[in-house]
């Protein structure tokens, strides 16, 4: 079975051709990051009109690469939400208009179980129950995830996504944009321990996350002393503020991961979403999961961040778990 996945949920247009939920036949992604760094965010009217611009020459483009036509596919897997609305508006029309066209049907995809669904993509995959970490710039979350694609909610973020921390934070040290990456990449040269900032984990059994304490902390600290520049003297090092404040998010992700495996009796675990690409967080996942004997599943990097090949793959297994809906022509883009 051949699915084309449409991914426009945010500031990537997406398109990827992927057999049988697992063979990946091409994967374009269109980046939108030199359009919203100069805001230090991404600015929703621009990012829907971006979309509007890059959707077909993407498709076509997926198309190409697979050495597949329109023809050739079994059904169009997309993204319906949560995201910016008008942004999966663009990638909704674009499915829905392809599908009918072609008189195929069309797979309604959530967000999350893409991202879930980057796991699998892996060259070792899931075959027993897990605790897959969701982890980006809108979601933070638990969930226990059967290989046959059904998820449970074990715990979620009472307020700030982690990657919204990430951005936030170093759009406050002007640093640049997509901030995660930057304060990754500063994190590298700088000390931990240098600052000890707080780390909110509710009562012991708890699986829910909180960032907007740490989110202040970090902005009255930058408030007090001022906006250090990299590799330069001055009341602090700017390399040691980036590696403190990583470590905080860090230390809660991994710590609230363990405790999901421990209390569901599982013994494998898996990280996914852009916050998953952070290299601090996979170090440190690889060794305390190593310690306690836990398996661990990441997916390449480039599957971490928003893609089609995970919607794509996610339309297949809703496929094999519940066939396909009718009247999918009516389907609609929701943002939460």
């Amino acid at each position: 079975m051949v699915v084309l996945g449409i991914e426009t949920s945010c500031d990537e247009t997406a398109a990827a051709v992927v057999r049988n939920g697992s063979e990946i036949l091409s994967n374009v992604v269109a980046s939108q990051v030199c359009l919203h760094s100069p805001y230090g965010g991404v600015v929703p009217e621009l990012a829907s009109r971006k979309h509007l611009e890059n959707i077909i020459p993407v498709i076509e483009r997926a198309l190409a690469e697979a050495d597949c036509s329109r023809e050739d596919l079994d059904a169009v897997a997309v993204t319906q939400g949560p995201g910016l609305v008008g942004a999966l508006l663009v990638g909704v029309s674009a499915a829905k208009a392809t599908a009918y066209a072609l008189g195929k049907p069309i797979i309604a995809v959530n967000h999350l179980e893409g991202h879930i669904q980057a796991a699998f993509l892996g060259n070792e995959r899931p075959a027993n129950p897990f605790i897959c970490l969701v982890v980006s710039g809108g979601h933070t979350a638990l969930y226990r995830v059967d290989p046959a694609g059904t998820s449970e909610l074990l715990g979620a973020t009472r307020d700030d996504a982690a990657g919204e921390a990430f951005d936030k934070v170093a759009k406050l040290l002007d640093i640049g944009y997509p901030g995660g990456i930057i304060i990754d990449q500063l994190a590298k040269e700088g000390a931990p321990e240098a600052f000890n900032f707080p780390r909110s984990r509710f009562d012991k059994e708890s699986l829910e996350f909180s960032f907007s304490g740490l989110k202040t902390a970090a902005a009255n600290f930058i408030r007090q002393n001022g906006v250090a520049k990299p590799g330069t003297p001055g009341p602090y090092r700017l390399e040691d503020f980036a590696a403190s404040f990583q470590e905080a998010i860090v230390d809660v992700l991994v710590t609230k991961t363990l405790k999901a495996a421990e209390q569901s009796g599982l013994s494998e675990i898996a990280a996914v979403g852009g916050v998953a690409a952070n290299s601090r967080l996979r170090e440190k996942l690889a060794a305390d999961a190593g310690a306690k004997g836990l398996r661990l599943y990441l997916p390449p990097v480039r599957f971490c961040t928003d893609n089609a090949v995970m919607i794509a793959a996610a339309g297949y297994r809703i496929w094999m778990r519940s066939g396909f809906q009718q009247g999918m022509l009516e389907l609609d883009a929701f943002s939460r």
